[in-house]
């Protein structure tokens, strides 16, 4: 008996101790959570405040591969481009300026003229878009059957212009509108409009993409097909350039020293135009600036050889010029002026003080001196 009352004093005892202690750990959980949430709130903070994100095109466009080579040039130094496949160039505007958590978005020249047929974004839309940079062209492809020898020949046939909304399906409608060809238009993957093109289901297909386009180039049975020449027409100026296919880019479609000529529409990088008070506008001066600062080196391999097209100062009619892209521009071309004047004043000094008859300096002797030259304006500049 003595012997179970001790044992039960025992227990409340240990019970007695052990109560507090689960209480105060209890009141613990809390604080030890709460610190878990904060050091959570600050890792997403600083992993999200230097991100962009551009929405690009289909996996297989030349535009997904354009914003990778961005990606990968520019991130790092706490920045970090996040590429986005997107449904278009119609969509990828919506994107950018409806879509939470996009920036920007790779579209085409010609969308000012789609979307003021449509309406559907009304008629003040384009102040609420700016344009980073104009970039490559997009060239369009008509593969036809080799019965069809001119556009002429389209008229009252089903072609195919690719999915709705595509860039395909929206420049062949406005190039094939301009020219006054009225087809019968269908909507196919790029498979099965090969396999009814070959049937004969369909007179033609389009391709509106950087050449050389995958779907055309990775072709190898080309019996029966060739590719169609567009001409440039004046109703097409305004919005289109000349361009040319060669044997070059299409091997087993075009032949050696042959030539198709056809149209292109330039794509282009836009952003929504934040107010300078916006943290979006901090965010993509940072990005306008690594990426417009790193141009030099879009040109070298491995990266696509569509950035030899690009002229980021190039003025795009029609469009608002994001403000960050305009002021690296007109920093550059101070940057420039400057760089010329220095240079001009370099190589006065060099004239006035060679000695008559001297020899040529060497380009290693020149460079060597005109360091020594940029350190002495510097320092005559601070005195």
């Amino acid at each position: 008996m003595r012997i179970a009352l001790a044992c039960g004093l025992c227990l409340l005892a240990v019970t007695a101790v052990a109560a507090p202690r689960i209480k105060d750990e209890a009141k613990a959980e809390p604080k030890t959570s709460t610190q878990a949430d904060t050091l959570r709130e600050n890792f997403r903070s600083r992993m999200n405040e230097n991100v962009v994100t551009i929405m690009a095109g289909s996996p297989t466009g030349t535009d997904l591969a354009i914003v990778q080579d961005i990606a990968e040039v520019v991130n790092g130094d706490g920045l970090r481009v996040v590429p986005m496949v997107g449904q278009g160039p119609a969509q990828n505007v919506k994107d950018v300026l409806f879509l939470r958590g996009v920036d920007m978005g790779v579209t085409q020249a010609n969308i000012l003229k789609y979307f003021a047929r449509t309406g559907e974004l009304g008629p003040n839309f384009i102040d609420q878009v700016a344009y980073v940079a104009k970039l490559f062209n997009e060239e369009m492809h008509i593969l036809v059957r080799e019965d069809v020898n001119s556009v002429d020949d389209l008229k009252g046939r089903p072609v195919n212009f690719g999915a709705e909304g595509s860039g395909t399906e929206i420049t062949g409608r406005l190039v094939f509108e301009a020219l006054g060809i009225e087809v019968k238009q269908v909507h196919l993957t790029d498979d099965d409009a090969l396999q009814k093109l070959r049937s004969g289901e369909i007179a033609g297909t389009i391709v509106v993409t950087g050449k050389p386009a995958p779907m055309l180039a990775n072709l190898r049975d080309t019996t029966g097909l060739k590719l169609l020449p567009v001409p440039y027409a004046k109703e097409l100026e305004d919005s289109y350039y000349p361009a040319t296919l060669s044997h070059d880019d299409y091997p087993d479609l075009i032949p050696a020293g042959g030539r198709v000529d056809t149209v292109a529409v330039c794509a282009v990088l836009v952003s929504f135009n934040w107010s300078d008070d916006n943290v979006r506008y901090k965010k993509l001066e940072r990005f306008v600036d690594a990426f417009l600062g790193n141009f030099d080196q879009f040109l070298k391999p491995p990266h696509h050889p569509k950035w030899r097209e690009v002229n980021y100062a190039a003025t795009l009619e029609g469009w608002h010029r994001s403000p960050l892209a305009q002021a690296f521009i007109d920093r550059a071309k101070a940057t420039a002026s400057a760089d010329g004047n220095t240079k001009k004043s370099f190589d006065t000094f060099l004239a006035q003080a060679a000695p008559s008859g001297s020899a040529p300096l060497s380009d290693a002797e020149r460079a060597e001196l005109f360091k020594a030259f940029l350190e002495w304006s510097k320092n005559q500049g601070s005195n």
